[in-house]
């Protein structure tokens, strides 16, 4: 998987004065674009077209400084459809204009090209297990949440700790089926998975019994779902898993990650300073 990937990190050098299509990049990593998009963010620590805008601008960032074009045929070849517009996501990178650069000769940020390597350390086991589920329901309390990498998620926090306890024990009793509680659901996410970007949250459970009054439901087709499991310190136990799945799990094992929401089971510690969790996301198998 990581030399696949690796292959299309090369195209997108050869390609940076033209159009890049993520389906492309796809199929020179014989993944779908959805895991493409998945995998990279989770390797690389920001979203794939970030990072593709940012290595534009480091190599339209020495062209401005060469001098040997106008800023408006630099515009051009990597992609702006205007001086303006070029001049604007020059500025968010490098913190000064293009044209004040060339006049001034300033100090400019670089995006290094990126390769991916798998360190093999031998210490560590991941414990999971593959479950095909049949079609099945969430059912609770939903929010429209920001994206967070790490560290507490407050708007989470802040929803969880507005519902009624006494909706939250009726849906409680309503789990009659894997994995079992209270679980909270991300789906509807940003392709990007950038931070910031937003998501459908759902406090609730897993059932087939109707909503109550109050509550929402998310129905979820059937499929097969990765499951993994850890313990440690909350949150970072939690974070950490879902970065160790996509950094060593899925490079590692011939499946890859499909459209669906994410399901979390967590317990705390009477001083919810520890977490034992269990994270159900969808797979289905890699093809070669």
């Amino acid at each position: 998987m990581l030399e696949r990937l690796n292959q299309a990190m090369e195209h997108i050098e050869r390609c940076l004065d033209q159009d890049i299509e993520v389906d492309e990049l796809a199929r020179i990593a014989a993944t779908s674009e959805y895991h493409l998009r998945r995998m990279f963010s989770a390797l690389a620590g920001m979203p794939l077209s970030e990072y593709i805008r940012r290595r534009r601008l480091t190599l339209a960032g020495a062209e401005v400084l060469a001098g040997r074009e106008t800023l408006l045929e630099i515009a051009v070849r990597y992609g702006y459809g205007s001086g303006e517009a070029f001049a604007r996501a020059f500025r968010a990178m490098h913190g000064i204009g293009p044209g004040e650069a060339r006049r001034t000769g300033a100090a400019l940020n670089s995006q290094s090209r990126m390769a991916f390597r798998l360190t093999i350390e031998g210490s560590s086991n991941m414990r999971y297990r593959v479950v095909d589920k049949a079609d099945f329901a969430v059912v609770g309390l939903k929010a429209r949440v920001p994206l967070v990498h790490a560290g507490p998620n407050q708007a989470i926090i802040d929803f969880v700790r507005g519902i009624d306890p006494r909706l939250q024990e009726r849906l409680e009793k309503l789990s009659d089926q894997e994995p079992h509680g209270i679980v909270a659901v991300c789906d509807d996410l940003d392709p990007s998975r950038a931070e910031g970007t937003e998501l459908d949250y759902y406090h609730g459970v897993i059932t087939s019994a109707a909503a109550p009054e109050g509550a929402t439901t998310l129905a979820v087709p059937a499929g097969t779902w990765a499951v993994f499991t850890t313990s440690g310190p909350a949150p970072q136990a939690v974070q950490e898993l879902w970065r160790d799945v996509f950094t060593e799990w899925f490079p590692s094992n011939p499946y890859r990650s499909r459209t669906g929401p994410e399901i979390l089971r967590l317990r705390l510690s009477p001083d919810k300073t520890e977490a034992d969790a269990e994270l159900w996301l969808p797979v289905e198998p890699e093809r070669g």
